[in-house]
């Protein structure tokens, strides 16, 4: 079977998701859809495939899709994913989102909550936990080489200079980083969040938040919009009662120590993989193949539900920061 895939919103990290769908074997490119009409025209010559310039169009066309990606943004990176969604699952079409699933919480649970009605696959992508470097580590971890799981130690920073809200580091960055957590560490019950706006920044553009996990686990995030580039990307240290990893760069570098042994065990660019750009290809092609395969609505790695997830987090440690206290995710 051929996935007939389009992308609405074919910006940077549009084209990036229509270059995957193009040039993977097991799907084909049918369309590319944005409301700029220069854009939509662009890519649809790049690719050979048909062009539209809204979601309503598109589906009034009658071509056939098998799954669609929404790469739009929007406020926080995330304002406009909801309406193209919505649209996409109602029409009965499969849906791969950008991150954040949105910048609000309700209209995330509501994508969520249709694509459960109409039994839809909806992923988001959480790209981070897709490379072969974080799939072995997952292994580690499902198979008890690292004992009971005791902490997780997570750094993700980046220069960002775009100042558009109070929380659009948190928001726009962050789901990432949670998702990591979340996937190597479980569910977060509470969190203690501390913020910091930079030198000449009017947004809260550095954070650590502490966590506590619903299996007794504990751990913290240290994020930035501040930091060089040359301190790298991401580290997550996760830590438990028989050894520890260290994951650098969601790619580049994996270790694990043993916790009674000088005897280390490294791997440098597993898959052949060298950079955080080339993750697009490992997490949409894991899409592409599951819809091959027939997934149930409820079995989508990297889901639109893990997403929710990582955004509850992220709102309860703005919550902890705005009231001072420690509050519990919903």
């Amino acid at each position: 079977m051929t996935i007939k895939a389009a992308v609405v919103g074919v910006g940077n990290i549009g084209s990036l998701h229509a270059g995957v769908y193009n040039d993977h074997p097991q799907a084909e490119l049918v369309a590319v859809c944005d409301i700029v009409k220069e854009k939509a025209d662009a890519a649809a010559q790049k690719y050979g495939c048909k062009a539209f310039y809204s979601v309503q169009e598109m589906l009034a066309s009658g071509i056939q899709l098998d799954a669609c990606s929404v790469a739009t943004k929007g406020e926080e990176n995330g304002g406009e994913h909801y309406e193209p969604t919505m649209q996409l699952l109602a029409a009965g079409i499969p849906v791969l989102g950008e991150k954040p699933i949105s910048n609000k919480i309700a209209e995330g649970e509501e994508m969520v909550k249709l694509a459960e009605e109409k039994q839809l696959p909806y992923g988001v992508n959480l790209n981070h936990r897709f490379t072969p470097a974080a799939l072995k580590a997952k292994g580690w971890v499902e198979e008890g080489r690292l004992g009971q799981i005791h902490m997780i130690h997570m750094r993700m920073w980046i220069n960002n200079p775009v100042e558009t809200s109070p929380w659009f580091h948190l928001r726009a960055l962050h789901p990432h980083s949670f998702d990591v957590i979340r996937y190597f560490c479980g569910d977060v019950k509470r969190v203690a969040a501390f913020m910091m706006k930079g030198e000449g920044r009017t947004i809260w553009s550095n954070t650590q938040i502490i966590l506590h996990f619903e299996n007794g686990a504990i751990g913290h995030l240290v994020g930035s919009y501040d930091a060089g580039a040359s301190y790298g990307l991401e580290q997550c240290e996760v830590v438990g009662s028989k050894g520890r990893f260290v994951l650098e760069d969601a790619c580049e570098q994996l270790t694990f120590y043993p916790r009674h042994s000088i005897e280390t065990e490294s791997y440098s660019y597993l898959g052949g993989m060298r950079s955080f750009g080339e993750t697009f290809k490992s997490r949409i092609g894991d899409w592409i193949e599951q819809l091959d395969a027939g997934v149930a609505y409820d079995g989508v790695n990297g889901s639109g539900k893990d997403a929710l997830q990582a955004q509850r987090i992220i709102e309860a440690a703005i919550r902890s920061w705005e009231t001072g206290t420690i509050v519990d995710v919903e």
